[in-house]
């Protein structure tokens, strides 16, 4: 199944799918398996306590954001997939962020926690079919297909990584 065009998903997830390299959604959740693997682990559990600005989420709210939306958008391509009338309802990420306990935890139970949720969903797309890819339903308000639910997935990790160089990587430990 080729690239999501426009018209499949919500305009705003234009930002996440313009940052996947790859044309096929199984191909570019296998090729970003390495940095699932070990991106996250390379930042220290004294850093992860960090924002970068009053106001702003930590680190570790930060992953547990990544988390919950691959949670959500994972429920949304199975629900869709076995094509659910019902439209799904959105969420608040900073409601989410500020109810999460994210400061509470560890950096390692995060990070352990990303690398099971992220089989997890890479398992669930390895068994879509390109039929299944197709299908469409209502999330947020807004039509979209699993197949663009995948690839929002894969640039929604890429965009935070680049948040986290740009942004994170500027306090003066």
């Amino acid at each position: 199944m080729p690239r999501p065009t426009p018209g499949t998903y919500f305009s705003y997830f234009d930002n996440y799918i313009s940052k996947v390299p790859e044309t096929d959604i199984k191909e570019a959740f296998k090729n970003q398996q390495e940095l699932i693997d070990t991106y996250f682990d390379t930042i220290r559990e004294e850093k992860s306590d960090y924002a970068y600005a009053q106001g702003k989420w930590t680190l570790k709210e930060l992953l547990q954001h990544v988390i919950d939306t691959e949670r959500i958008f994972s429920y949304r391509a199975i629900a869709i997939a076995r094509k659910e009338k019902a439209p799904l309802p959105g969420f608040d990420e900073n409601e989410y962020a500020e109810n999460s306990d994210a400061n509470k935890r560890s950096w390692k139970s995060l990070t352990d926690e990303l690398k099971a949720v992220r089989k997890s969903t890479k398992l669930l797309f390895e068994s879509f079919t390109d039929e299944t890819l197709g299908n469409s339903g209502i999330a947020s308000n807004n039509p979209i297909t699993v197949n663009a639910l995948g690839f929002t997935l894969v640039g929604h990790l890429y965009h935070h990584k680049k948040v986290i160089e740009e942004r994170y990587n500027q306090d003066p430990d």
